[in-house]
């Protein structure tokens, strides 16, 4: 089948004529790719008798010449919006990695099979969306959730030797791979709510359009100072949400250097902000910087509003200590959910990145200030003992 691309380069737009063949003949056999299957990391709550575990599931073609092509004229506009000149091999690899989602081929209509690992009754489930519908939208994607009994996770746990509630699962419909997590939360405990950019991640955002595009497609991420200590520092049993106004084709870079060893960060369930980009258009790329200038516009401050409070309903007994930075609207959306959930919300952080300790100290007021830096003779353990 012949399909005709538009895609954003500098001065202009070249027409590609390309062949893309969705199929693959073998041995006269027709074979149809595989298709990688997102599980965004998850959680399930208590309700009667029974656990409800929310689900995003995106599904997409593996990457091909043609989208890495297109990653390539990606990479030529957001090098220039970042002010970079050239760029080395190690930039290059970085970028490619950074836009693989962005780039990526949806895949529209699937629908997706997956079962828990050491299932004893070899269950397997499928994702329905509001309306029923149990097949993927036009950007490959589903939301809904699946309901549990209480008998039935005991015996899930109990099959995987399972530690602090973890479940794992994975798709096993035809031509699917992928695999997630998701953890059970018992409805009394503590759960830490935190932002991702310059809360954990240095981002800069204050720092303006340059830096941010180079921090975020160009260069190995960088944890915030004394971040992963501290998250480290609480109980084992304290749950974890990371609640960003990023885009979900940041998910997978995010999720792999928060989690991986060298950095150290607990894991936990992800609630991000839905972009939706055209990967053959060069305004898509040039507007990415509004997506990160404007992470605290009233479209993500009413998205983290919505996100926080829906894990405080589904877990009216826990307790919740919410961290951000000051370079967004963090203080403020923190403060809104502290008034409507004044019993659960213990405490609030604020990594100041801004110093409006000093120069606005009553948008801080009654939140507990994290250094930007540590130095001058207080350490990051100095800070963990207070």
């Amino acid at each position: 089948m012949l399909r005709f691309i538009t895609v954003g380069v500098t001065g202009g737009l070249i027409a590609l004529t390309l062949l893309l063949p969705k199929t693959v003949w073998a041995d006269g056999k027709k074979t149809v790719p595989e298709k990688h299957v997102t599980f965004y990391t998850s959680y399930g709550y208590r309700e009667g008798n029974n656990w409800i575990i929310p689900l995003r599931i995106w599904v997409r073609e593996k990457s091909d010449a043609f989208r890495r092509l297109a990653a390539k004229g990606a990479r030529r506009i957001i090098r220039k919006r970042a002010g970079l000149e050239n760029l080395d091999e190690t930039q290059k690899d970085i970028f490619m990695s950074r836009a693989e989602d962005f780039v990526a081929d949806s895949d529209s209509g699937e629908v997706v099979v997956f079962g828990f690992d050491n299932d004893p009754d070899n269950d397997t489930f499928q994702l329905k969306d509001k309306r029923g519908n149990s097949r993927t939208d036009h950007n490959g994607l589903i939301d809904g959730f699946i309901t549990l009994t209480d008998n039935k996770v005991t015996r899930l746990l109990d099959a995987q030797a399972s530690e602090q509630g973890w479940l794992t699962y994975r798709a096993v419909s035809k031509n699917h791979v992928g695999k997630g997590r998701v953890r059970l939360l018992e409805p009394a405990g503590v759960s830490v709510i935190s932002d991702i950019d310059d809360t954990i991640k240095v981002t800069e955002i204050p720092a303006g359009e340059q830096v941010v595009l180079t921090n975020t497609f160009f260069r190995d991420f960088v944890a915030a100072p004394c971040m992963p200590e501290m998250y480290r520092a609480f109980d084992q049993t304290v749950a974890f949400h990371y609640v960003s106004g990023g885009p979900w084709q940041l998910y997978g870079p995010l999720a792999h250097f928060l989690f991986s060893e060298s950095v150290g960060f607990p894991s936990g369930s992800f609630h991000m902000k839905n972009v939706r980009i055209n990967p053959f258009e060069s305004e898509s790329y040039q507007d990415l910087w509004k997506l990160f200038r404007d992470g605290s516009n009233q479209t993500t401050f009413e998205q983290k509003i919505g996100q926080i409070s829906a894990l405080m309903v589904h877990f009216p007994r826990r307790k919740f200590i919410l961290i951000g930075d000051s370079g967004e609207h963090d203080p403020e959306v923190f403060r809104v959910i502290k008034e409507q959930f004044s019993d659960q919300v213990i405490e609030i952080r604020i990594r100041d990145i801004t110093n409006d300790q000093e120069i606005n100290p009553r948008r801080l007021d009654k939140m507990r200030i994290i250094p930007q830096r540590f130095g001058n003779g207080v350490s990051c353990r100095d800070y963990l003992e207070r």
